[in-house]
């Protein structure tokens, strides 16, 4: 996400699960019966929140999300992230999306960063790992194909095998048209058939702001779709009602695909969005966005849960070494989150 590089106003099936086919065993058999696969999660199962770089996750180095460090090894950084998710999980989250990119995966850093993935899905998180373009040219585009390449290759092979895993094979591609997206998407899942296709994110088009293109391509059956939505896209919409259009146009009827997988508003200007509307941009998106995401049963992931110096931090950071805490920094946000995942 860059709020100072993107426009602000902006232009405007269920999961396929293949039946699984027994044949008659014989009574001599003597091989252990094999273990059903699980189904795929429903989306509404999604209730998580970015955890973020400072630098908005486009850097040309390794990305670092808040309170880790290069510095620190696989031990530390696992300590350091295993206090982290148990205060997102103390905050009624489930899922947590973390930047890659080349640097973060290509160097030493991915023996350390692994800590936090592992951290994450060993408390029974969901853990979304998006790849972020660099922060040079902010272009949309892959930024370098070869390194690209290599990272989703390591990545895969770490964690196919991981089911808590998931993968966004890019954030916001903006830079493509839409056919161009839709084959490099296409590309991805036939360079990695080993993934689980309900295990891939695929993002909209655009600015990951509309799905229903990818939603309409055969070649990507089966995969989850990613999408975003933020207020400042429209900072005249005032009208609930033009925020809950919005989002269900950008939807279309893929609504069992899909995870809101960045939205948010302003945490630390006092806001109450549990409030009157009252000409407020951002209390009528969110308060229009957690419906949706409630009534339409979409999986959601708030931008950021932790960013340092981001106002639309849903916590800030305290805290040392590797007993770190969140502090809230609203609680009408934080209600609304629950409402859209149907705890409150």
């Amino acid at each position: 996400m860059s709020r100072k590089s993107r426009p602000k106003a902006y232009y405007a099936a269920a999961i396929g699960t293949s039946a699984l086919l027994l044949g008659a065993v014989s009574p001599l058999a003597t091989a252990e019966p094999k273990e059903e696969p699980s189904a795929p999660l429903a989306v509404s199962e999604f209730q998580g929140v970015n955890w973020a770089d400072p630098r908005d996750n486009f850097a040309s180095d390794a990305v670092v999300p808040s309170g880790l460090s290069t510095g620190d090894d696989y031990a530390t950084t696992y300590a350091k992230a295993e206090s982290i998710i148990s205060e997102f999980a103390a905050l009624g989250a489930n899922t947590v999306r973390l930047p890659v990119n080349p640097p973060s995966v290509n160097g030493d850093w991915w023996g350390s960063y692994t800590g936090a993935i592992d951290a994450a899905t060993d408390q029974g998180f969901k853990v979304i790992l998006g790849y972020w373009e660099a922060d040079n040219s902010k272009d949309g585009r892959i930024d370098d194909g070869a390194a690209y390449d290599a990272m989703w290759d390591a990545i895969t092979s770490d964690y196919v095998g991981n089911d808590g895993v998931y993968f966004e094979p890019m954030n916001e591609p903006h830079g493509y048209a839409e056919s161009e997206w839709l084959d490099i998407a296409a590309d991805w899942l036939s360079t990695y058939p080993s993934v689980p296709r309900e295990r891939v994110l695929i993002g909209g088009t655009g600015y990951s702001e509309d799905v229903t293109p990818v939603c309409a391509d055969s070649r990507l059956d089966g995969t989850l779709l990613a999408l975003h939505q933020y207020g400042f896209w429209h900072e005249d919409w005032t009208s609930y009602d033009q925020w809950a259009s919005d989002l269900r146009d950008r939807i279309g009827s893929c609504a069992s695909r899909t995870v809101l997988d960045e939205f948010g508003a302003a945490m630390t200007t006092g806001l109450d969005y549990n409030g009157p509307i009252n000409g407020s941009n951002e209390i009528a998106y969110i308060q229009a966005a957690t419906d949706a995401v409630r009534e339409l049963g979409l999986g959601s992931v708030y931008w950021p849960g932790l960013r340092n110096g981001d106002s639309y931090s849903l916590t800030t950071l305290g805290g040392s070494g590797t007993d770190l805490t969140l502090e809230v920094t609203n609680q009408s946000g934080l209600d609304r989150l629950h409402h859209a995942w149907g705890q409150g």
